[in-house]
């Protein structure tokens, strides 16, 4: 996965690390603040030197700033797990924010890459920075480059735009979670040989996209006698999900196995239920659509995410872009995690 960050530059932390001052002494010889004596001065300007750290022109000034205005750009068409992103964003933005980001919520089209592009300039042109759901399209990349070059840092959360300049991606690492579902279809299907039924909500959204990607690699390599019968797209939609997967399987033999990568479980349980033997299905995220459907047993399994967690990583990163501070990566990963009945939350 790329990552476009500037993690290789050295921070204010950095500094204060190598002249063994606190950050807040750091931050104050950096931007020429009284109260410091000579010879720790001496020693800054020293770990400033060595290090190669450079001063953000404008960062003592957005600091003093008392709020920005950030723009999250998330599917106007939301499925449950996005729903739920939208209330932990404005949750994130009031205490990890520490009520300093003005948080403004933008739906749009998610799988209109014009609408997009349109969002992304429109929010880059009247506010600070941007949180997106990203496609991954040229002409949205381009936008997003664009704002970036007029000074609003972008992070795309939970779909990535990875040839951007985007400031970061916020998710978990969709290739590894597509092996995990693989892993489980091929210990957990009844036939060792059976065909695979893929439903995404679009190969246009990268995170999908990459879990396919995962999937089929890993499943030729560790299950080669299963196959992939047929890749179907919902667009997250409860009805589009089951129309796609009832002409998936009309007049062809039933899958021993589905992997379903986006929203619409709803649909695809609707269209599964008029087999006579139910296949192997997992599915992502757990939502109120999608933890009935594991408890009644519809669902095996759930590889999900925590929603909670990559809204105030997003946060807590377009903070210190904006403000010229430092982060703690430890804080930052977002883990995978596989859900069954047994465990549910």
């Amino acid at each position: 996965m790329e990552d476009h960050s500037p993690a290789a530059a050295p921070t204010l932390r950095d500094v204060a690390r190598h002249a063994a001052v606190s950050l807040a002494t750091a931050d104050r010889v950096v931007n020429r603040r009284p109260g410091v004596r000579s010879a720790t001065i001496e020693r800054v300007e020293a770990a400033v030197r060595a290090l190669g750290f450079e001063r953000h022109a404008g960062a003592a000034a957005l600091a003093r700033r008392s709020g920005f205005r950030v723009t999250a750009i998330l599917p106007r068409f939301a499925n449950p797990f996005v729903a739920g992103l939208a209330a932990e964003l404005g949750e994130a933005c009031r205490i990890e924010g520490r009520r300093r980001l003005n948080l403004m919520l933008d739906e749009v089209d998610s799988f209109s890459p014009a609408l997009l592009v349109d969002a992304v300039r429109k929010a880059a042109a009247t506010g600070d920075a941007l949180i997106a759901m990203g496609l991954d399209d040229p002409a949205v990349a381009a936008a997003i480059d664009a704002a970036v070059q007029g000074g609003a840092p972008v992070v795309t959360l939970v779909s990535d735009v990875p040839g951007s300049a985007r400031h970061r991606y916020v998710g978990i690492d969709n290739r590894a979670a597509g092996r995990v579902a693989a892993t489980l279809v091929g210990r957990f299907a009844a036939d060792p040989v059976g065909k695979v039924l893929v439903v995404l909500g679009s190969s246009s959204l990268r995170d999908h996209r990459d879990r396919l990607d995962g999937f089929r690699t890993a499943l030729a390599h560790d299950f080669p006698g299963m196959e992939i019968a047929a890749v179907v797209e919902g667009e997250d939609d409860i009805e589009r999900t089951r129309t796609a997967v009832a002409r998936a399987l009309d007049g062809e033999v039933p899958p021993s196995a589905v992997y379903s990568a986006g929203a619409g479980a709803t649909g695809l349980a609707a269209a599964l239920g008029v087999l006579d033997r139910k296949p192997v299905v997992i599915g992502h995220e757990l939502t109120a659509e999608t933890r009935p459907l594991l408890e009644a047993g519809f669902l095996d399994a759930l590889i999900v995410q925590d929603p909670g967690h990559e809204a105030r990583s997003a946060v807590r990163i377009l903070m210190a872009a904006l403000t010229g501070t430092s982060l703690n990566e430890n804080q930052e990963r977002i883990r995978i995690e596989v859900l069954f009945r047994d465990n549910l939350p």
